[in-house]
């Protein structure tokens, strides 16, 4: 799996990966991952032209300071990256920050996507969640080898259960480097300003940016203990589209890894869909 560039509007050069043929599909990470953050499910999305970039900030991508480190600027990367590979439309597979990137999009030029698949995230954030990724943005975990995290991972993620050990290894392994002085995170610690300006801000309606949407294909997955997305949302979220598709996956929270069965119904039916759409 070989890493390209491309260089961004403001000339950072910013990294992804391009795999496989047929209906263009971009993977948006979570707010501190990478394209590896979808790793366990790409396997499984046959029949898909899977683009998976790094956010600045993040992965191979440049560094480019916590004021850039914001959903508008990560939604406009996005489309320069479409306009870089020569992509009309294409669909977005967000995970957290990746499906707000995509109701960015839905609201910023419509007419360049396909189709949008949130992963455990809506147009409302529970406050709980959002303290509990504040908690350790930006900062290395105490741990100071990937085995000794491992051990700690059952007890600390919260709302996961029968996760096998080589899985949180091989989480453990692409959200931390192991070196020398102990483990260090693989982005940039301003990410951590950058979230605490946006913590700290007015509160934002984000529902129409959801119903910017409308006409897509679109898809829920959530973790079924997440404490980012509840309940309630969910049920808005199925109300405004009773033909979105929906997964409450078990012995999950905040996020699954995509690969649960649950999870993969819902992918197959979305990407159904797609095609349909694309063939009509």
């Amino acid at each position: 799996m070989g890493m390209s560039f491309f260089q961004a509007a403001d000339g950072a050069r910013l990294a992804f990966v391009d795999e496989g043929t047929g209906l263009p599909v971009i993977a948006l990470a979570g707010l501190t991952r990478a394209h590896t953050d979808f790793d366990f499910v790409a396997p499984y999305l046959r029949g898909v032209r899977l683009i998976r970039p790094d956010y600045r900030g993040r992965g191979g991508s440049d560094w480019t300071g916590a004021p850039t480190y914001t959903v508008p600027q990560e939604a406009a990367d996005v489309l320069a990256l479409m306009d870089h590979l020569r992509l009309e439309r294409a669909a977005i597979l967000g995970t957290s920050r990746g499906g707000l990137i995509a109701m960015a999009l839905a609201a910023m030029a419509p007419g360049r996507l396909a189709g949008i698949c949130f992963n455990d995230i809506g147009p409302v954030i529970e406050r709980t969640g959002l303290e509990k990724i504040f908690e350790y943005v930006g900062r290395n975990p105490a741990a100071k080898t990937l085995e000794a995290l491992v051990e700690k991972l059952p007890r600390s993620m919260a709302g996961f259960a029968h996760v096998p050990r080589d899985r949180w290894h091989a989480f453990a392994e692409r959200l931390y480097e192991e070196g020398p002085r102990g483990l260090t995170i693989r982005y940039d610690p301003a990410l951590r300003d950058s979230f605490l300006a946006a913590f700290q801000g007015p509160p934002v309606d984000l529902w129409p940016f959801f119903d910017a949407g409308a006409r897509l294909p679109l898809a829920l997955i959530r973790g079924a203990n997440s404490d980012l997305l509840s309940p309630a949302t969910v049920a808005e979220m199925r109300r405004r589209r009773p033909d979105m598709h929906f997964a409450d996956v078990p012995d999950r929270a905040h996020v699954p890894f995509l690969d649960e069965p649950e999870a993969l119904d819902v992918l197959r039916a979305w990407i159904g869909d797609l095609e349909r759409g694309a063939a009509a």
